[in-house]
């Protein structure tokens, strides 16, 4: 009886043993379980990662391998006159070669001229035709006396320029082929910041001893970028797109493409310190040059709407002054004489808010919606004037060749005030040094430091048209204007407008 108590103690025993591995087996499963489930929600998957990984590889070598044939070599041979006897070097300024030169012709009389080559230029291109139209930048072509194409295959062709936009730094020229691999323009507008690009061309161009174009990839750093005044060199380089991705020299003209193997941009500058690659490149967005591509392969004069005004952005006193509760709009510093916006009636002093339906809300904005308009359309604004809205019908003119840039110095953010401030008149020898039209206004000949002049940001050298659109046209206007102003004042200089507080 008693052995028999044992063994009833020992199966119990193993029962409750053979039980608790169960439980702890299943504890630990829902625990491997909830791991899983915490690992998926709080970090990335390593499959998925490595799955997303494997797709971002394919679409590169999909877009190397549909697009890189498509991607050309151009190589741009100038000739350059000089005198037989000796070559033009550059020294220094063009007056140091002209002494040089005359120093010449003084002792040994005028010299013959001849031709010499200077070496080759090198860029890139992209076929968007099958007939052979190539898309490439305007200063990889520029005053060419000699346009080689190589194709990724080896091929060489000789290039005739069919059309060129200096101010859009884009052109078409036109290879003696057919049935050759296009790239697709796709829509730039679409791009976003941190979506990734392929840059396609051949940086260095020969020295790789290859026709193959190379590929190097990278993300859109950022979209709608200006290369300012300085960098642009007279082009309009203010809607570019920034990539991280390598464009060197010769890359000038590639394609940047998106993973979907489309041409979002058209690679055309770097910013170096060094002159080699710095994480900083920049592309002509591909919608950019879909509106005057017909006209380039037709040869025909690219037109760019002018509104004829200068303008300047605002700052946030300029919004304060004129009652706006931001700093959206424009502001116009001068209707030119006999322009569209003068011939519609557009005041110095007036705000431009619209144009066309599209909110203008930066300078920059104005410039290309302006640009993009059609010659002779007739366009409405809608203005702030005397702190009230009004609606202006604008016929959009011809920009012409030589049009002064709508954009205004900026001037110095500083807190504004009052006083400081010393002027004269414009006499004849100012006028002339100076470069303008006739001697109204008052010029600032000092600024005492630290004054609510030299805090509003006015420097000597300032050309004073107007106070609280007040005209002022001599020493006598201004002394007569200022005795009258009380606190805040709106003062129209040459470089554009600013506000001036007494406190």
């Amino acid at each position: 009886m008693r052995r028999l108590k044992h063994r009833v103690a020992w199966v119990g025993v193993f029962s409750l043993g053979v039980l608790a591995g169960i439980f702890l087996c299943a504890r630990l499963d829902v625990f491997s379980k909830a791991g899983a489930v915490i690992s998926s929600k709080g970090s990335v998957d390593e499959a998925q990662l490595s799955a997303n990984t494997f797709s971002i590889e394919n679409a590169v070598i999909n877009v190397a391998e549909n697009v890189g044939p498509a991607v050309v070599s151009i190589t741009v041979e100038h000739a350059e006159k000089t005198l037989s006897g000796y070559r033009r070097f550059q020294f220094g300024a063009p007056s140091d070669n002209d002494l040089f030169g005359r120093f010449f012709d003084d002792f040994f009389g005028e010299m013959p001229q001849r031709e010499f080559k200077q070496p080759p230029a090198l860029g890139s291109g992209v076929i968007i035709d099958e007939k052979g139209y190539i898309l490439t930048n305007e200063h990889v072509i520029a005053d060419a006396d000699k346009i080689m194409v190589v194709l990724p295959d080896g091929r060489e062709f000789k290039g005739e320029v069919k059309g060129k936009d200096a101010r859009a730094d884009l052109a078409v020229i036109k290879i003696d082929a057919n049935n050759l691999p296009v790239a697709k323009l796709g829509d730039s507008d679409n791009i976003k910041i941190g979506q990734w690009v392929i840059a396609i061309g051949n940086p260095f161009g020969f020295a790789m001893y290859s026709s193959e174009p190379t590929v190097t990839v990278g993300v859109v750093s950022a979209i709608n970028r200006s290369l300012g005044r300085g960098l642009s060199r007279g082009k309009d380089f203010n809607d570019l797109i920034q990539t991280d991705a390598a464009i060197n020299p010769g890359n000038s003209g590639g394609p940047l493409v998106n993973l979907r193997g489309e041409v979002v941009g058209i690679n055309v500058a770097i910013f170096s310190t060094s002159g080699g690659y710095q994480g900083i490149g920049f592309a002509i967005p591909s919608n950019s040059a879909k509106r005057i591509l017909d006209r380039l392969i037709e040869g025909k004069k690219i037109l760019y709407g002018w509104l004829g005004v200068s303008v300047q952005d605002l700052d946030e006193e300029l919004a304060e002054y004129f009652g706006l509760l931001d700093k959206t709009g424009v502001l116009v510093n001068e209707a030119i004489k006999d322009g569209p916006a003068d011939n519609a009636g557009i005041k110095s002093g007036d705000i431009i808010l619209t144009f066309d339906g599209k909110k203008i809300v930066s300078l920059r904005k104005l410039l290309k919606v302006v640009g993009d308009a059609d010659v002779g359309k007739k366009v409405k604004l809608n203005i702030l004037r005397d702190k009230k809205e009004k609606i202006i019908t604008v016929k959009i003119g011809e920009r012409p060749d030589d049009a002064k840039d709508i954009s205004l110095t900026k001037r110095k953010k500083t807190e504004e005030s009052w006083r400081g401030l010393s002027v004269k008149n414009i006499d004849s020898e100012l006028q002339e040094q100076l470069g303008l039209e006739s001697n109204e206004g008052v010029i600032v000949v000092d600024v005492e430091p630290d004054s609510f002049a030299d805090d509003a940001g006015l420097l000597a050298g300032d050309v004073i048209e107007a106070i609280n659109k007040d005209k002022i046209t001599d020493v006598d206007d201004f002394q007569r204007t200022i005795k009258r102003v009380k606190a805040v004042a709106l003062i129209r200089t040459k470089r554009g407008y600013l506000v001036i507080k007494a406190k």
